[in-house]
């Protein structure tokens, strides 16, 4: 919690939103014998990811609380794992940002982490010791420098492998089912929340803003990709049969659930609202993020006009079938009568804590969709500078 509020601070009186160059530097000598630095700084493109990493960790922590086994271990590792995430998003020097890759601990996710890291330090290594006889990892050093195009090209696969593995990216994905089946509630708000942003991330910062020429012929690959997987996560996510609600009904299938809003009222209204949300309904966050890659794509200038009617209707029908499973979870987890008669201690609704966690998430949600100028505010003006080199470098 103290962490966020200094956070906050820092946002409130100390960030200029108007200025799009690096703020709050942080530069000194790291390892003197490789001539390494330590550089940190925050520009309008971290500063979004950074409060959102100690909003959601703290919502999180609080969400486990209490917490019965190794609470000084399990506090420790949320601790580090905080550091390590605000590190990334404000590392402002390439081997830094590939340092944070090492955190994370399930053996499926360490296996694919580590595939895709190698794939990060070759490209880091290659950026940095490009036209020079020692390593200069300065990402505004490297976003000044140019390459010959087919090297670029290869720098761009090399990042883009490593980044669609945390996204994650078709068929670089099979980690994520597992770790979100088997990690801890409070593990999964930080992954699903903070960690695969960061594959994003990564690629608007480097690949994007280091290596525009490569972007610039991959991209209309990437909306295809991007296109592609919307379809194939709508189109499978009928299948799943994983519930939540574990520690209350002691269930994870959906087909032995049924009847759930009659004992648990409170989080059967918080559940539906934020499936609202994820179906993209008007006044929530959800329509304005897709509001955005429509409008996005259909006033671009980069693709033909029949390429725009195809990619966003298949879009479209992306945005059909995510109601379908949603929708028809909800109606096999709330509703029917399977459940209300089982005799269950477990069935109790959502407590005080439990509730300020949901109504802290819900906030936002409202207030994204209702204001969106707050959020996108933050981001404009460095967004526009790597859009201007983009096209016009």
């Amino acid at each position: 919690m103290l962490e966020l509020l200094l956070t906050t601070y820092v946002f409130c009186y100390h960030f200029q939103l108007d200025d799009p160059l690096i703020q709050l530097v942080e530069d000194y000598k790291w390892i003197n014998f490789f001539d390494f630095d330590w550089r940190l700084g925050i520009d309008g493109l971290s500063i979004g990811p950074i409060l959102l990493t100690g909003f959601i960790t703290t919502l999180a922590t609080l969400a486990a609380w209490p917490v019965t086994r190794d609470s000084r271990l399990f506090h420790f590792l949320m601790l580090a794992m905080y550091s390590g995430q605000i590190g990334s998003f404000s590392s402002q020097d390439l081997l830094l940002f590939f340092h944070h890759k090492r955190l994370y601990s399930a053996t499926k996710f360490i296996l694919y982490t580590a595939g895709g890291s190698v794939f990060l330090l070759l490209g880091v290594l290659g950026i940095g010791l490009y036209g020079s006889n020692e390593p200069i990892f300065n990402f505004e050093t490297s976003a000044n420098q140019s390459y010959p195009v087919a090297l670029e090209i290869i720098f761009y696969i090399g990042f883009f492998v490593a980044f669609a593995v945390k996204s994650p990216i078709i068929p670089l994905h099979t980690w994520l089912p597992d770790t979100h089946g088997e990690a801890h509630y409070s593990t999964c708000m930080l992954l699903a929340g903070i960690l695969l942003k960061m594959g994003a991330y990564g690629l608007v910062r480097i690949n994007m803003e280091l290596l525009p020429h490569a972007h610039s012929i991959f991209s209309p690959w990437l909306v295809i990709v991007g296109t592609m997987q919307i379809i194939y996560a709508a189109s499978t996510s009928s299948g799943q049969r994983i519930g939540t609600s574990y520690d209350r009904i002691r269930l994870v299938y959906l087909d032995e659930m049924g009847g759930i809003a009659i004992p648990m009222p409170k989080i059967f209204t918080m559940f539906s609202i934020f499936s609202m949300a994820s179906l993209a309904l008007p006044g929530m966050s959800g329509f304005v993020s897709e509001l955005i890659v429509f409008f996005g794509i259909i006033t671009s200038q980069k693709y033909l006009l029949m390429p725009k009617i195809l990619i966003t209707f298949v879009m479209a029908i992306g945005m059909i079938l995510t109601p379908i499973y949603s929708l028809s979870m909800s109606r096999q987890m709330f509703y029917g009568y399977k459940l209300f008669n089982a005799p269950n201690s477990y069935f109790f609704d959502s407590g005080p804590r439990e509730l300020f966690v949901l109504i802290s998430i819900f906030l936002p949600v409202i207030g994204i969709g209702i204001y969106p100028d707050f959020v996108l505010s933050l981001s404009v003006d460095k967004v526009e500078a790597i859009l201007s080199n983009f096209f016009y470098r």
